[in-house]
């Protein structure tokens, strides 16, 4: 646990990161919201932060979070909270998709408690103590290396065969013969 809050009683840290877990959603929420509405208003942002979040909202991450929330539905919303990374996109792709704001904002509390409640107790130990263990050993280093090969290894698989598309069919062959008139 960082210094800082290792001499709060445990409520008021289990309340601060609860703060900020919701704030985070929130703000990922209405980025994706605000910025997915001034696009449809508007045309695309030329440059400066308007164009990075722009393209950063039309990216592969936050599509993924869009396909999750409409293959699960909002449910999706608080699982994201016990993952690193996707929670980010779940959140902008739930404002992307314009999922009205108290329906989101129930979704996101047992998820923003859960995380609360994870990192105020073992959360911040377990990094720590994997961190250590990887800094002092050989092994440990190995292991995370051995971890970070396997989920690069992953994504570019999974991208290479998004990106495969088949071959097209050719029309004669794949249509039936015509029947002969008897």
């Amino acid at each position: 646990m960082p210094d800082f809050l290792a001499s709060w009683p445990f409520w008021l840290v289990f309340a601060f990161l609860y703060l900020g877990a919701t704030i985070r959603g929130q703000g990922t929420y209405w980025a994706g919201r605000i910025l997915t509405e001034q696009a449809l208003r508007r045309s695309h942002p030329r440059g400066g932060w308007r164009r990075r979040a722009y393209d950063w909202l039309q990216g592969e991450g936050t599509a993924r979070g869009i396909e999750a929330i409409r293959r699960w539905g909002l449910v999706v919303v608080p699982v994201s909270y016990l993952t690193v990374g996707f929670q980010t996109m779940v959140n902008a792709g739930a404002g992307v998709l314009r999922i009205h704001w108290g329906r989101y904002a129930l979704a996101q509390v047992p998820g923003a408690l859960a995380w609360a409640a994870i990192y105020s107790t073992i959360g911040f130990a377990v990094w720590d103590a994997a961190l250590a263990a990887a800094a002092g050993s050989p092994w440990g280093i190995a292991g995370i290396a051995a971890v970070a090969v396997v989920i690069t290894a992953t994504v570019l698989v999974r991208r290479r065969r998004s990106r495969v598309t088949p071959a097209p069919r050719d029309p004669e062959r794949s249509s039936p013969p015509n029947p002969s008139p008897r």
